[in-house]
């Protein structure tokens, strides 16, 4: 499906007509010519040094002026956050300052609700949710009549594009081509506000809620694991200056156990659980399984990610180790560990995104114990496009200089 017969397994029609109203023609719901087009247009972009640089310095730059700040006033008030909200805000914040530079400021310490990020949630829920329907005639009948969710639906992703074009509107005001964010760099090539609105509404989906669900899904697991804590505090320690708060880009390539955690995280916890394709033709599995034409073929990293077959009796423990040989991080067959896809749709974001969490983990676990009220291996999800923890992720924070705990 992502290799070796990948063309006969696009994302297909009816995977493109449920998400269709929302994310449009952007590059997550098309194929062929376009898909390839905006796939090369991206690649240019998030490939370059200056990009990448640009991305590492809005991540530090909302982790020290806002996540921090919101932490360490929690664990003078004492009270309970929940960190996956944090989480989605921070990606937010960090998304549309890095993509369309503006700021919607959802991580200041009030915690304000941006309308654009509402909005959004609220359409990527619905969506997903068409996908559950017993037949797609249920919802196309009620998009139809304007009827229930589909009513709601409607109106959220009216909101969306209102927020959008405004977005673009005011990028076009201030002038993009003296401006380092993605959209500036997409309008300085294109004039076509509706392909550029599909840009913005690809990104929003693919720089926020997957970096969210990965960081809620690791602080949950971390809990379970204080010797992974203290190991993880160890390597930084090594690494990084004393009093250091600021770990420098290149210090984070030297800290192949954080690596080995965030992937391990992800191999049980993948912030996208299953992804399908449409046989475009009749076909055969490696297995001898015959597939008919116009047939839905999912993979399920989330259950791939603990199948002993494949990583062995302990596939649900919790075990950075096994990405470690003589203390250097070794991938594995992304055939085998499917969380960023693979082959030519593999995840051009991939290493942005590695190093926004890994930015994150560190300025957090270095200045604070954080612990879940109720921590759970066995999370409850709410259906949606990432997997997001039902209910959230109470915890209580506290810093480590109260309790004379080892940090920097």
């Amino acid at each position: 499906m992502l290799k070796t017969n990948f063309d006969n397994y696009p994302k297909g029609k009816p995977f493109s007509t449920i998400l269709g109203d929302l994310l449009g023609r952007g590059i997550f719901n098309v194929d062929g010519n376009s898909w390839k087009f905006q796939r090369k247009m991206a690649s240019l972009e998030l490939g370059s040094v200056s990009i990448r640089s640009y991305a590492f310095e809005v991540a530090t730059n909302e982790i020290y002026q806002r996540l921090i700040p919101l932490l360490s006033s929690y664990h003078h008030n004492g009270g309970l956050l929940d960190l996956q909200d944090v989480f989605r805000r921070f990606a937010f914040d960090n998304i549309c300052r890095f993509s369309f530079g503006i700021d919607p400021g959802c991580l200041q310490l009030s915690l304000p609700m941006s309308d654009l990020a509402v909005a959004f949630d609220l359409a990527s829920k619905l969506s997903a949710e068409r996908a559950l329907s017993f037949s797609p005639l249920i919802w196309k009948f009620k998009r139809f009549f304007k009827l229930g969710s589909e009513k709601k639906l409607n109106e959220a992703i009216s909101m969306v594009n209102i927020l959008a074009d405004e977005v673009i509107n005011q990028r076009r005001r201030l002038g993009f081509t003296n401006h380092q964010d993605l959209l500036s760099r997409f309008m300085g090539s294109s004039n076509d506000d509706k392909y550029l609105k599909d840009i913005v509404i690809s990104f929003l989906l693919a720089g926020r809620d997957t970096v969210a669900s990965a960081l809620t899904s690791f602080f949950m697991l971390l809990s379970q694991y204080p010797e992974v804590e203290s190991t993880i505090l160890a390597e930084s320690n090594r690494v990084m200056k004393p009093n250091q708060e600021i770990v420098c880009y290149k210090q984070l390539s030297e800290m192949p156990y954080l690596q080995a955690c965030l992937y391990e995280c992800m191999r049980l916890f993948p912030p996208v659980q299953f992804d399908s394709k449409f046989a475009q033709e009749d076909d055969v599995l490696p297995d001898g399984t015959f597939v008919r034409k116009g047939t839905r073929v999912t993979y399920h990293p989330y259950a791939m990610g603990r199948m002993e077959e494949v990583w062995g009796p302990n596939a649900n423990e919790f075990k950075p180790e096994r990405w470690l040989i003589d203390g250097v991080f070794v991938n594995q067959s992304p055939y085998k560990y499917p969380v960023f896809q693979a082959g030519l749709r593999v995840c051009l974001g991939k290493e942005m995104a590695l190093v926004e969490m890994k930015c994150v983990v560190l300025s957090l676990i270095r200045r604070f114990q954080i612990k879940p009220t109720e921590p759970s291996l066995a999370p409850k999800f709410a259906p949606g496009l990432t997997a997001t923890i039902r209910g959230g992720l109470p915890v209580r924070v506290i810093d480590r200089k109260s309790l004379h705990l080892p940090s920097i």
